[in-house]
């Protein structure tokens, strides 16, 4: 097929029936983007030749280094199957995990996806990851098995061996999606029992019958199989690829069979019986070889051999006889003999049609929108589809419809922001003349001619006017000169382009539309705007609606962009002018009944930071414009200043980082910057106490000095209060009698008097105007509450939200699957958090902490201080205080405890990160009234005017002036108005609860956490043992090792710190000259088993670990790592042993 003209593909977005919007999703390397070569050439846009090696839709330099896609490319396709016309837009995705974010704004935007396995590979993560995705958009996958030609010359699996192989595959997919959709059934027939038998059950009564649900369901369409159509087998590089229709098409009619029953029989068990010219079932159990393998595996395994293996010019003639394919000369007698191939596949079985005919036949149109797919994107947050306003809901028919009537409103959803620069942009490229245009250039030319000539014929007076002509010339060659360089420096610029796809309605070059943001409340928008309103009109503002106009619109086409004037609905498309409205994604319509979207289902969180800074210091607002750009053109990344100043850059991984960095220096920012290390994040945390010591000895029997480390202003996380613990094993052996000795030491006007340290780690902090007192004790959770707490922190987020419409008086609905997940919640804790210490601890719990989501705990403890309960929204009941003045003293005090455990867990005493695991309890509080101190201290004041004797009388309380010539009474003086110049409690309240948070998490046995990467290496039996070196060697541990049955490759599993992470991939690929890769993800936070305070006491630690201890400690060098690059005060030697330098020969 030929190139197609814009006006065709103009018309054919007209008809929505004739769209298809798809992506291709796979594992890295497994041919996502030679496929897309395929399909672009069969447009004419690329020559079938260089299908594969050009990568047509990777147009970033460093894509084409690396051989990797880093971005989504979208292009539009058209493809005629008999008499119908199908417009194709096609969305090439990476297959990377650094660059997943990237495959969720392709997904969002598309009705269906090819899933692209290698066939030698079968399933890896990143598959799995994309079929998640793709179930969870609720789009449709169709399954192209590529790289089969590894199966012949690599692995030299005969037919039979490779046709069980593809079984595996299909299984091991199939599985998958079993999984999913047996997940979504249970999920709807827990909903179903609920609504039957009501919320006054409660939750541990309820018993689900899985089973009925799952017998119910019809998934017979969802799974992968060739006999439906949906599989494809392909080698993209060498351009052949076939479904079983086209086999069961051209036997039939040679065997003729009728093509339905050849089409069911063809894939499976089934055997042909050459003497009763009938097909049989059973080919395993009677040794026959299966139709598959004989009709379509052996004649593609006898090409290979005839062509690639053997080179066998008699049999490549009758090979090109028996097809009816016709090759050139030069073809024939290439050297390279996958040159012939590809000559002789592309015409036999050409994968654009095979991939190209099961997409327009399997994958839906945008008419085909399923109705739950709708309700899923309209429904934000924590809201039901059935509460959003009436004309909100009416929409749902808009979407469905897919109309594009003048009337019909316009829903756009922006998945991206793509950078285009300014030149690249189609009224900016130079295009070529037509021969009318050149016609008319040429006449022009004449004419100029002609006007030159007759001037110069004219009087010797002209000569004058020449000069002031000179003279007006030079003027305007500088003129234009600056315009020149204002356009050159106009064309540096980057553009952005919205990558987006209309849902409804036609978009128009220069229509005013809304843009949404991601908070915006449809309810609370058509309550303030009027009925029939537009965008056109002049409104009142709305928080979180703007207007802007559509400057331009365009066609994607992969490295080209292609102007247009309006696209219908069910197009993808990309549009100008919006970079001033939208940073990452949003949603656009023409009415403000309108909601959001939900947000995209990002798989990879960005965890890699480094700080940025130019090399020149002026160049700073450059930098500044630079990642605000970078912030906005990549989905994934996310920019932020840190309090001490820095510019931090966060990514996804190592990869994503130097591509962020690439596109900063050379194309948003263009100036010479300079990156520090990455930053680590780490975790602090408690532990129960050990009960033996680093040479495992029990530490019952033994007399040791523990160290509380005290933090302070100068010496943040270094001893200032030491606890002597004195074993008594005479009288009580298991008893240890503790005496905690406080030094007197005052730091910075800060008396240690105020902190009480007990045995049991008890810690009691008084204010410094004695008017508050909290106890704080600091308890490890377990490790698996840890885990529950951080995975659901998006949910405690919306239980906080709720909790605090509750406590305004407001009411939310919320959906029944959230209720649902709040109450599973709940359970888990309750059943996770068993034992005498956690007694009714769920219904106790405060907070949480850091930002009210995260993974530790504030629990109350105090006896008669009933608050409302953190799950109140689930038991709808009222247990605040008794009286309304005494209510919100304790709410204002209440808010103060939560915000110190908030700054307290936010920032820990090790190196000021933030907790996990934590769980601080409160057991005591004590306020005392303020109306009574303020009596005292006048009371006080009074006597102190009695005896100093110099008063200047004040008007109140506030302002009194006392002049006395006694310094013990001026002290006392002092001493009663400092509780007057701290202000209320709430203040020193605040700094008390987050200093008795740190002393009770110090008072136990302290931890680091390291972030940890889940690793998966690919490789080959002969450098596995290489592999495990460099894996020991960056603190990794391996979890399993598994060979792929009938291949040489093995699937290791390991963990590594995310510390160690750096520089990892480019080792191990050293190490294994290229034969194994590793794909790494954020997997969990893991403690660091070694204390970073600890020091040998005992003997046999001294024998064992040497007198300094410190080079083994690995969290001691993470822990300063972090407080160095922090500022703080780190306890080092940096001179050791010094002495003074001697010489050999004598002064003289």
């Amino acid at each position: 097929m030929g190139p197609t003209s814009l006006d065709r593909i103009i018309e054919l977005q007209k008809n929505p029936a004739s769209i298809r919007n798809l992506c291709i999703l796979a594992h890295v390397d497994h041919g996502k983007t030679t496929l897309a070569d395929c399909l672009v050439a069969s447009n004419g846009i690329i020559s079938s030749r260089q299908a594969g090696k050009l990568r047509y839709l990777d147009s970033r330099e460093d894509e084409q280094i690396r051989g990797i896609t880093m971005k989504s490319s979208a292009i539009s396709l058209h493809f005629q199957e008999g008499d119908e016309d199908f417009l194709l837009n096609l969305i090439d995705s990476p297959g990377h995990v650094d660059f997943s974010s990237e495959v969720s704004t392709a997904v969002r935007l598309c009705d269906g996806a090819i899933v692209v396995v290698d066939a030698v590979e079968g399933v890896c993560p990143q598959t799995q990851v994309v079929l998640r995705q793709a179930w969870l958009e609720n789009i449709r996958p169709v399954l192209v098995i590529n790289k089969i030609d590894r199966l012949i010359v690599e692995l030299k699996f005969t037919p039979q061996e490779a046709y069980a192989h593809l079984q595996k595959i299909m299984e091991q997919v199939n599985a998958i999606t079993g999984t999913l959709f047996t997940s979504r059934v249970m999920e709807k027939q827990a909903e179903k029992t609920k609504e039957e038998q009501g919320c006054e059950t409660p939750l541990e009564d309820q018993v689900y019958d899985w089973s009925a649900g799952l017998e119910e369901a019809d998934d017979s369409h969802l799974y992968f199989s060739p006999d439906q159509g949906n599989v494809v087998f392909a080698s993209a590089l060498d351009g052949w690829g076939f479904s079983i229709q086209h086999f069961a098409l051209m036997y039939s009619e040679r065997m003729g069979i009728n093509p339905e029953v050849l089409l069911k029989t063809l894939w499976g068990d089934f055997y042909l019986n050459a003497k009763a010219k009938k097909i049989m079932k059973g080919a395993q159990v009677k040794g026959k070889k299966p139709l598959f393998v004989q009709l379509v595996l052996d004649n593609i395994w006898s090409l290979y051999n005839a062509v690639v293996t053997h080179r066998d010019k008699e049999k490549v003639e009758k090979v090109l006889a028996s097809l009816g394919v016709k090759v050139m000369a030069r073809d024939s007698r290439h050297s390279d003999p996958k040159v012939l191939l590809s000559a002789i596949c592309s015409q036999w079985l050409p994968v654009s049609q095979a991939v190209l005919s099961m997409v327009c036949n399997k994958l839906p149109s945008p008419l085909h929108i399923a109705a739950e797919r709708v309700e899923k994107l309209m429904s934000v947050g924590v809201r039901r589809f059935d509460t959003l306003p009436e004309r909100t809901q009416e929409l749902k028919n808009a979407f469905l419809q897919c109309s594009s009537n003048e009337n019909a409103p316009v829903i756009v959803f922006v998945s991206k922001m793509v950078a285009v620069e300014t030149k690249a942009l189609p009224h900016n490229k130079k295009r070529p003349l037509t021969q009318a245009k050149i016609s008319q250039c040429r006449e022009l030319a004449r004419q100029r001619h002609a006007e030159r000539m007759a001037a110069e014929q004219q009087n010797h007076s002209v000569n004058a006017l020449v000069d002031i002509q000179s003279g007006g010339l030079c003027k305007g060659d500088e003129i234009a000169t600056e315009g020149l360089k204002e356009s050159k420096a106009e064309e540096q610029r980057e553009t952005f382009i919205a990558f987006a796809r209309v849902y409804s309605g036609v978009v128009k070059k220069g229509q005013r539309i809304f843009i949404l943001g991601p908070k915006y409340d449809p309810a609370q928008g058509l309550s303030m705007l009027p009925e029939h309103c537009s965008p056109s009109d002049s409104l009142p503002e709305v928080p979180h609606l703007s207007c802007c106009s559509i400057e331009n619109i365009y066609l994607l086409m992969g490295r080209e962009l292609e102007e247009l004037e309006e696209v219908p609905s069910g197009n993808v498309l990309g549009i100008r002018g919006l970079e001033d409205f939208i940073l990452k994604s949003a949603t656009i319509s023409t009415t403000p009944a309108c909601p959001p979207f939900t947000p995209l289902n990002i798989e990879a969180s960005p965890i890699v930071r480094v700080a940025i800074e130019p090399k020149h210091p002026g160049e700073m607002s450059k930098l500044v414009r630079g990642m605000r750009l970078l912030n906005q053109a990549d989905p994934c990344a996310e920019v932020l200043i840190q309090e001490t100043g820095e510019h931090v850059l966060i990514t996804a991984g190592e990869v994503h980082l130097q591509r962020c960095l690439d596109d900063l220096k050379d194309r948003f920012a263009k100036i010479e910057i300079s990156a520090s290390k990455p930053i680590i994040p780490f975790r602090e945390t408690v532990v129960r106490p050990p009960k033996v010591d680093m040479v495992n000895e029990d530490l019952g029997k033994q007399q040791k000095v523990a160290v509380i480390h005290q933090d302070g202003f100068d010496l943040p996380c270094y001893p200032r209060l030491v606890i002597r613990v004195v074993a008594d094993c005479l009288n009580r052996r298991d008893h240890i009698h503790a005496e905690v000795q406080v030094k007197d030491e005052v730091s910075h006007g800060r008396a240690t008097e105020t902190l009480h340290v007990d045995s049991s780690g008890l810690v009691t902090l008084t204010t410094p105007n004695k008017l508050a007192t909290v106890s704080v004790r600091a308890i490890p959770l377990p490790q698996e509450v840890t885990c529950l707490l951080e995975n659901s922190s998006a949910l405690i987020r919306t239980l906080e939200q709720v909790n605090m419409t509750l406590r305004e008086g407001r009411n939310l609905d919320i959906s029944v699957k959230t209720l649902e997940a709040i109450t599973d919640l709940k359970a888990q804790l309750e059943s996770k958090l068993q034992g005498r210490k956690w007694r009714d601890a769920v219904e106790h719990i405060w907070a949480f902490g850091p930002r009210r989501c995260g993974p530790n705990i504030l629990l109350n403890k105090l006896e008669g201080y009933q608050r409302p309960s953190f799950w109140q929204y689930l038991c709808q009941e009222d247990k605040s205080g008794k009286d309304g003045a005494q209510a919100k003293n304790i709410r204002e005090f209440d808010n103060s405890i939560v915000s110190g455990f908030q700054l307290a867990t936010l920032s820990g005493p090790m190196c000021e990160e933030p907790l996990m695991g934590v769980c601080f309890c409160i057991e005591r509080w004590d306020v005392q009234s303020l109306n009574w101190k303020h009596e005292n201290t006048f009371e006080e004041m009074a006597t102190f005017q009695e005896v100093l004797g110099t008063i200047k009388a004040p008007e109140s309380t506030d302002a009194l002036e006392v002049t006395s010539t006694h310094p013990g009474q001026a002290k006392r003086y002092q001493e009663i108005t400092s509780a007057d110049c701290y202000g209320h409690v709430s203040g020193q309240l605040i700094a008390a609860m987050k200093e008795a948070c740190r002393h009770a998490f110090q008072a136990q046995p302290q931890r680091l956490m390291a972030a940890m990467y889940t690793c998966e290496i690919m490789t080959t039996a002969d450098v596995l043992g290489k592999v495990y070196g460099v894996v020991g060697k960056r603190e990794g541990r391996i979890l399993h090792e598994e060979m792929k049955e009938g291949t040489e490759i093995f699937i290791i599993k390991a963990v590594v710190p995310v510390a160690e992470s750096f520089g990892f991939a480019d080792e191990i690929r050293k190490k294994t000259s290229g034969r194994a890769s590793p794909q790494m993800v954020f997997s969990h936070w893991e403690v660091i088993s070694s204390d970073p305070y600890w020091v040998p006491t005992t003997e046999e630690e001294y024998l064992h670990f040497g007198e300094k201890a410190d080079s083994s400690n690995q969290a001691l060098k993470y822990m300063n790592d972090v407080r160095r690059r922090k500022g703080l005060y780190v306890e080092e030697k940096i001179v050791e042993h010094a002495e003074k330098q001697r010489t050999l020969s004598k002064n003289k």
